[in-house]
């Protein structure tokens, strides 16, 4: 391997797996660093010595002197398999995957590498709407022409579930051409897709189905959790290690299948061509460990996190005014599964909104919670975490709340109206965002071709994304959604006052 190869040429896949309950690739780190070798190579700070003080004050000198560059001799190289090439091994064993590959800038680098895969394939795609916006940055990486898959809205919460097999199968048989088809789930609020029912139906159409599974990589660790989309035949699932698992921030792995659908050495390419090639050792290292704590203590961890989520769930609905989003919802189209390690909330008897109440317990009580919404919050808890203390905290934050400053009762709010149909596509996503631009004011937008996405919250579905024309409905629903309390993501001017077009010549 010559100096210039970047980090995933670390990748053999032949060799004997350890068993789960060693780390390897994070165990030679810590061996190397208790050499204490002359480090004349990067990073500048030589694991410590030089490194700003305060700096080494905040991260630690441990940290610092883990954090060791690619191509360093017994750990992503010399034999095979190294450490680094056993620890994606063992995470592939560990997830249920034909081959794993640790991700160094989190799920969003997976959805980009899952969609260069696709555009091997083809130009189309079919992609559930409300996708991260992640997805929507691969699609203008990739270059690849979506058509768009609603998901299934929630009548009263106003909250995006997910798509359903029947939805997908229209949205294959109006796109004879496509790749492959993508979706999400569970969701930001715990539901879960048919993934065997879709996997079915994109089966049955010869192409491959990406599955953004992100806030679900706690699935396989647990009997009582949804079923993990791996064994429900998806190709390709993108992991957020560290959202529930807890690696470090930034940490993700992709998962290939055993379908064959995908060719695994043109996923390795495409990991290749969108890492860094100095990938950090620290976020790989805390791949190692958390899918160790996973594959060895997951299910006695997921077992007591569960049981304190229940209690949780059941003091908050005890409060006036709140009720809770559980397995209750199974059933309710687009929610086949649900998942409990995260509580949402219904506030909608508070007299508060979800981004009302949000503030208050985070200025009041210091409790940041994961998303709010109109209806909604939603706190997220991790499989090791100690559930009865941080719920706890956010049960008496709530009771206080409602006691002192929020008036339960049903709020004398004009409601949200269903979005307006989306605009024509007239050019793919990475046309508009490569294409001439101007800003201008909202109000002479109607007609133009969007060069960027207006999302109103809620429910979060785009609204508008690069490559399609503004409508007067749709630029008069978010402003709406504005003015009612909701919020714009996306835009680059969240009033929507102006936005960002494609100049057409």
């Amino acid at each position: 391997m010559s100096v210039s190869e970047p980090a995933t040429g670390r990748r053999r896949r032949e060799g004997p797996t350890p068993p789960q309950s060693e780390a390897p690739y994070l165990e030679a780190l810590r061996a190397f660093a208790e050499r204490r070798p002359v480090r004349l190579h990067v990073p500048g700070h030589k694991g410590g010595p030089a490194a700003d003080p305060e700096m080494a004050e905040v991260l630690g000198e441990r940290a610092l002197a883990l954090d060791i560059p690619a191509l360093t001799p017994g750990i992503d190289q010399g034999p095979e398999p190294t450490p680094f090439q056993q620890a994606q091994l063992m995470a592939a064993e560990a997830w249920g995957a034909r081959r794993s590959w640790f991700l160094v800038n989190g799920a969003s680098q997976g959805n980009h590498v899952a969609l260069l895969t696709l555009a091997h394939s083809g130009a189309e795609l079919v992609v559930q709407r409300n996708v991260h916006s992640s997805t929507i940055d691969a699609l203008i990486v990739s270059g690849m022409r979506p058509t768009f898959v609603a998901s299934e809205i929630d009548p009263e919460l106003g909250v995006a579930h997910c798509v359903t097999p029947e939805a997908l199968d229209r949205a294959l048989a109006e796109t004879p051409r496509a790749a492959g088809a993508a979706i999400v789930s569970p969701t930001y609020f715990g539901a879960v897709a048919d993934v065997q029912g879709l996997a079915e139906v994109a089966h049955a159409r010869g192409v491959p189905l990406v599955v953004d599974e992100a806030w679900g990589s706690h699935f396989p660790f647990h009997l009582e959790l949804p079923t993990p989309a791996l064994s429900l035949g998806a190709d390709l699932v993108v992991s957020s290690t560290h959202k529930v698992v807890g690696s470090v921030t930034q940490s993700a792995i992709v998962h290939l299948g055993e379908g064959g659908l995908i060719d695994e050495e043109v996923v390795d390419r495409c990991v290749t061509l969108l890492e860094s090639t100095s990938p950090s050792s620290l976020l790989s290292g805390s791949l190692d460990a958390a899918r160790r704590l996973a594959a060895t203590r997951g299910f006695e961890l997921l077992t007591r996190t569960m049981a304190g989520l229940r209690d949780i769930r059941a003091a908050v609905r005890e409060l006036p005014g709140l009720d809770v989003l559980d397995e209750r919802l199974v059933g309710a189209p687009g929610v086949h599964a649900y998942d409990p390690l995260r509580v949402v909330i219904d506030v909608r008897g508070t007299g508060a909104t979800g981004y009302e109440l949000a503030r208050r317990i985070r200025e009041h009580d210091d409790i940041l919670l994961e998303l709010a919404g109109e209806n909604v919050i939603v706190a997220v808890f991790g499989m090791a975490e100690d559930v009865v203390a941080s719920g706890a905290r956010l049960v008496t934050a709530l009771r206080e709340e409602l006691a002192s400053r929020v008036h339960p009762g049903d709020r004398s709010r004009e409601a949200f109206a269903p979005p307006p149909p989306w605009g024509e596509l007239v050019m793919s996503p990475r046309e508009a965002f490569l294409a001439p631009q101007e800003v201008l004011p909202a109000a002479d937008a109607v007609g133009r071709v969007a060069a960027e996405s207006l999302a109103a919250y809620p429910p979060g579905i785009p609204n508008v994304l690069p490559g399609e024309r503004l409508t007067a409905e749709t630029l008069d629903y978010v402003r709406r959604a504005i003015e009612l309390g909701g919020s714009l993501r996306g835009a680059s001017d969240r009033e929507l006052r102006t936005i960002r077009a494609v100049v057409e010549r």
